[in-house]
C-alpha cells in the first residue's frame, strides 16, 4: 500500500515515534489488546445509537477515540472525534455516517496496522 494511502489510515508519524521509543514488538502487544477490546467498543457505539442515546454515544465515541489514537489508528480516531461532539451543527445529519465509517473500516484498518508493525518488528 502506498505511504500516502497508508497515512490516511494510520498515524505514521506517531507510530514511528512509538517504534523508536518502545519498539514495534512492544507496540504490537498493545495493538493485540486493542484488537480484543475493539468489538466491545464498536458494539457500545452501535447500541447507544440504536437506543438513540446521544449522551452515551458521545461518551463511548470519546473513549474509542482515545483508544484508537493510542495505537495509531488515525482514520478511526478522526471519525470518533467527529462522533463525540454532539453539539456540532451537522452532528444530527452526519453522526450515522461517521458511525458507519467506524464500523466499516475498524477491522480493516486494524489489520493494516498489524501488518505495518509486523513489517517493522
Amino acid at each position: 500500500m502506498a505511504t500516502t494511502q497508508l497515512d490516511s489510515i494510520l498515524d505514521l508519524n506517531t507510530l514511528e515515534q512509538y517504534i523508536s521509543a518502545i519498539g514495534a514488538g512492544t507496540l504490537l502487544k498493545s495493538v493485540v489488546l486493542f484488537e480484543q477490546l475493539m468489538p466491545e467498543y464498536v458494539s457500545s457505539l452501535v447500541k447507544a445509537d440504536d437506543a438513540s442515546d446521544k449522551e452515551t454515544l458521545c461518551a463511548e465515541a470519546h473513549k474509542f477515540k482515545g483508544a484508537a489514537g493510542s495505537v495509531g489508528l488515525k482514520r478511526i480516531q478522526q471519525f470518533a472525534q467527529l462522533l463525540q461532539h454532539s453539539e456540532e451543527a451537522n452532528w444530527d445529519d452526519e453522526h450515522k455516517t461517521w458511525l458507519n465509517q467506524i464500523v466499516e473500516h475498524a477491522a480493516k484498518d486494524l489489520q493494516q496496522l498489524k501488518e505495518y508493525l509486523e513489517a517493522k518488528a
